[in-house]
């Protein structure tokens, strides 16, 4: 990104909010420096995110294989990063990971195939109408609502971060 394209990073001193929060993780965070751009949109995008990717009726470990399919598919490396280290976390292989980036099925169960599935297609066609009903078959309307709210979050992260040229933090 040249100077005049790039977006500005906002320092922790400036943003009381931005400084806790970087505070808790103990390491700076490229995305909320730049979200903290506009304020509002970080103060509401943290409990959105919690509210959305925490416990919920989804085990953590299919949040993430579709939070990985989506980023994966969008070349999202900032998002691939984190959620490769936060899908270890929740028992996602070395095997799987590659199988998610080179969009095999791998040696996922039904429900979590059906989920990967879904998420692909959500995030090709933005409608899934191809796998929707076999994405029924495994869980109910509020794991749906979760899955597609968990892909949805996936899409906005990853445009955000490939739409202002974000990469990983070292």
């Amino acid at each position: 990104m040249t100077p005049a394209t790039q977006i500005k990073m906002v320092e922790p001193a400036g943003n009381e909010f931005l400084a806790s929060l970087e505070a808790k993780s103990k390491r700076p965070s490229y995305f909320f420096r730049t979200m903290a751009n506009r304020p509002e949109a970080l103060k509401t995008f943290v409990p959105f995110y919690g509210a959305v990717m925490g416990p919920g009726s989804v085990e953590r470990r299919i949040k993430e294989l579709v939070y990985l399919t989506c980023s994966f598919a969008n070349h999202c490396s900032y998002c691939s990063a984190a959620h490769t280290a936060s899908g270890k976390k929740a028992g996602i292989t070395d095997d799987e990971l590659r199988a998610l980036q080179d969009a095999e099925n791998g040696s996922f169960s039904a429900p979590e195939q059906a989920a990967i599935r879904y998420a692909r297609e959500l995030t090709r066609t933005a409608n899934a109408t191809e796998t929707r009903a076999a994405l029924a078959e495994h869980f109910n309307h509020e794991q749906i609502v979760e899955i597609t709210l968990v892909a949805s979050m996936a899409n906005l992260t990853n445009r955000f971060n490939n739409g202002l040229m974000l990469q990983p933090e070292a």
